[in-house]
């Protein structure tokens, strides 16, 4: 089918999205969005009205007259300008604000505490004020309430010129709003980054809805220019004299500075955003989050707020804008214009939803800690080593005893708090139109597309999302939805086999569909593992529903892919172990209808490839069911047969296909150690492995899943990481230095792999 007839089926209208109505009349929208049970019980109960779904969405970009006090004809002309108007501006004192940081005890303390070289005269108060001035300049300015009526104002018109409609779901600005009338406690909104408008779009979204100016904090890859317009607008910027690595704990007076400032913002309860992740490097916790949130808990160390309520955010774009190829580069003001006049120019128009999730209490998170345990347990060096290289289990007793440090318990409980919110916030984000459709031309309309099967597929791929409760952020009619989609996706050529860029560009579209099938699809992996041991020895079966698979062996399986990839990646809360994660993928895969338990049959095939020993139960967690054994044999009671869903044939070799371009990056990581010369710096080392990966026709060249394989093999023990005065330089550990090692970790990462 060629791309004119395909353009003729679609309408060249470019007919506007219903986002109201059902779609097509089976399922409401779901709404997704709770909180943490395990880590914060009380805070379940707390912020979420038992009616919050039926509230419905409104389009936040289009201001009416029910947005300000007037009515009547010309109100309805000019209602953003009166809207923007009346909205309340909190007034500042810089002279007060100096004040009250100078009065800090962690100022004071740093400023009496000279370090080697620094300034000669550490006695002179106006030197040491005047050096707290400069800093503080850095970190913000005072607001301009004129220019920030007029850019809230001018911003709607753009929101309504690059999307067809920012969607906002009600029930969850009410439950925000409640949240912020709690007396005495700060609201914390922690964001997923998809784009550089994210932060512009939060500041007008909860200015324009009642909860209050935020202050939002912006990376430090800007423009002097365009910083200090930011700061204007109420964007707060980490200052210059701050470490350049976590691993330098002694942050000096910067640093105190900092601390000060932020617990003056949570003590007059403005909103604070933080942004978790950088656009170039999603699923990972960004460096100046960590620093952040580091002060948010020392704020709450120090008394200076009783507690503080924090919100993880989602925000879900058709097309993200800005690019993804720009999001890593400094932004200038002349950028963001053209950008802006780039967006306007754009022909089709996409959607946007930010949802807003639970809140959830800092102090009780904090006094919990359920993930801080986790984190500092037994580490893949030790659990997945053994395995992959064919020794003996480790004693037990010994494990986590040697693992790597993370630092101080304060940095632990940092990391813990921020991959937490990381995974809360990607949780909550709705899964887009454009999404569904990427992933279904990426893992499943390869070769040839046809309209009709792609439409079949597009209906029952939102099924089993709609199914298992996945929040989407579109509805209407499946005819214009799938024409809306093709109609964006149309720079990246989806009628033909898309090149490198372009696969990498469709994977990064279909990552929200990956992050929320990922737990079964770490499942359908683990079983194309099990039929790949057991197929060479038995023989290809007349049908795979006769194979019958071990429960035991099953969830080893997925244990051991756990083990391999971070969880973050795969959308599962670090608060949970992952011997609880594959029970409960394993769960998923039997409601899902991929796995029906049966009872083990003679004449059945049984998928138990080896007689496992009780020790080797002990090596990736070892699971206590007394109905796992049956006989003196050893064979299992518990088995599962295979079953496809119905309507949607072929489900497990898609969800097998979701994961492949993460698992294809780790092997084609595996073949990049033996490439370049070792050590080498960790930076240079991540541009060669993305070059790399570009020159693999079917490869992802993604540099968040690049990220993710290099940390993955740091975790391992497979790369050394060594502090030099240069940076952290990377190098190849004794055992991988053997090209036979770096060949049985091919190995295991191939086992799962779908060809």
């Amino acid at each position: 089918m060629t791309p004119p007839r395909i353009q003729t089926w679609l309408s060249p209208l470019c007919p506007k999205l219903d986002v109201f109505v059902p779609f097509l009349g089976k399922y409401h929208r779901p709404v997704s969005g709770r909180c943490c049970q395990t880590c914060t019980p009380r805070s379940w109960d707390g912020f979420y009205p038992k009616d919050l779904a039926p509230l419905g969405f409104r389009d936040a970009s289009r201001l009416t007259e029910a947005d300000t006090r007037f009515r009547g004809w010309l109100v309805r002309r000019v209602c953003g300008f009166l809207a923007a108007w009346e909205w309340e501006i909190p007034a500042e004192s810089p002279g007060e604000l100096l004040e009250r940081i100078c009065s800090s005890r962690r100022v004071q303390d740093a400023a009496s505490s000279p370090e080697p070289g620094s300034r000669g005269d550490e006695g002179s108060q106006r030197c040491c004020r005047e050096e707290i001035r400069q800093i503080l300049g850095e970190i913000q300015a005072p607001l301009s309430p004129l220019l920030l009526r007029l850019c809230h104002w001018l911003l709607p018109k753009l929101l309504t010129r690059v999307f067809l409609s920012v969607q906002l779901h009600r029930g969850q600005l009410e439950m925000v709003l409640q949240a912020a009338r709690t007396p005495e406690v700060p609201l914390v909104f922690l964001c997923s980054h998809q784009s550089p408008l994210d932060g512009p779009l939060l500041s007008f979204l909860l200015l324009s809805q009642g909860v209050g100016l935020p202050r939002v904090a912006v990376s430090t890859r800007t423009s002097p220019r365009l910083r200090s317009l930011l700061q204007r607008l109420g964007g707060i910027f980490l200052p210059s004299g701050m470490a350049p690595t976590w691993s330098d704990r002694d942050e000096g007076l910067p640093g105190a500075v900092l601390d000060a400032y932020v617990q003056e913002v949570l003590r007059s309860r403005q909103p604070l955003v933080l942004f978790l992740e950088e656009p170039s490097a999603l699923l990972r916790l960004a460096e100046p989050a960590r620093r952040w949130l580091l002060r948010l808990l020392r704020a709450l160390r120090d008394g200076a707020v009783p507690d503080a309520l924090l919100v993880p955010v989602g925000i879900a774009y058709d097309v993200a804008p800005g690019g993804l190829e720009r999001a890593g580069a400094p932004l200038g003001l002349g950028s963001c214009l053209r950008a802006a006049f780039q967006a306007l120019r754009c022909q089709h128009r996409g959607c946007a939803q930010v949802d807003f999730s639970q809140p959830f209490s800092l102090r009780e998170f904090v006094d919990n800690n359920l993930v801080g345990p986790i984190l500092t347990g037994s580490p893949p060096e030790q659990l997945l080593l053994p395995t992959i290289l064919g020794r003996g289990p480790p004693d037990v007793r010994s494990v986590g005893n040697s693992g790597p440090t993370l630092g101080t318990e304060e940095e632990i409980l940092v990391m813990a708090l921020g991959l937490h919110a990381l995974s809360d916030s990607r949780a909550c984000s709705a899964v887009t139109a454009v999404g569904i459709t990427a992933a279904l031309l990426l893992h499943r309309h390869q070769e040839v597309l046809l309209l009709p099967r792609l439409m079949l597929d597009f209906s029952e791929l939102l099924e089993q999302l709609l199914l298992r409760g996945r929040a989407v952020s579109f509805s209407g009619q499946l005819r214009v939805l799938l024409g809306h989609s093709l109609r964006l996706l149309q720079p990246l050529q989806p009628l033909q086999p898309p090149q490198a860029s372009a696969r990498a560009r469709l994977g990064w579209l279909a990552g929200g569909v990956r992050h929320q099938l990922a737990g079964e699809a770490v499942g359908a992996c683990a079983i194309r593992a099990l039929l790949l041991e057991m197929l060479p020895i038995l023989g290809p079966p007349s049908s795979l529903t006769r194979i019958m698979l071990s429960r035991d062996e099953l969830l080893h399986k997925i244990l051991e892919l756990l083990q391999l990839l971070p969880p973050t990646l795969l959308g599962l809360q670090p608060c949970r172990p992952p011997d609880c994660h594959s029970l409960d993928i394993l769960d998923k895969l039997i409601l899902g209808g991929l796995l029906e338990e049966e009872e083990a049959e003679g004449e059945r095939w049984g998928c138990d490839v080896a007689p496992r020993r009780l020790g080797q139960g002990q090596f990736l967690g070892f699971f206590t069911d007394d109905s796992d054994s049956d006989s003196e044999h050893g064979v299992p009671k518990q088995c599962y047969k295979l079953r496809e869903p119905q309507g949607f044939p072929g489900f497990l070799l898609f969800l097998c296909r979701l994961l492949s371009p993460v698992l294809q990056t780790y092997g084609r990581a595996v073949e990049f150690l033996q490439r370049p010369p070792w050590p080498q710096p960790e930076q240079d080392c991540v541009e060669a492995l993305l070059e790399f990966l570009a020159e693999d026709e079917d490869g992802h060249p993604d540099r968040s899943l690049a990220l993710s394989s290099l940390q993955s093999f740091k975790d391992m023990g497979v790369l050394e990481e060594l502090q030099t005065p240069m940076g952290p330089t990377l190098q190849l550990s004794q055992p991988f230095q053997s090209a036979s090692n770096r060949e049985k970790l091919a190995a295991f990462i191939q086992q799962f792999t779908q060809l």
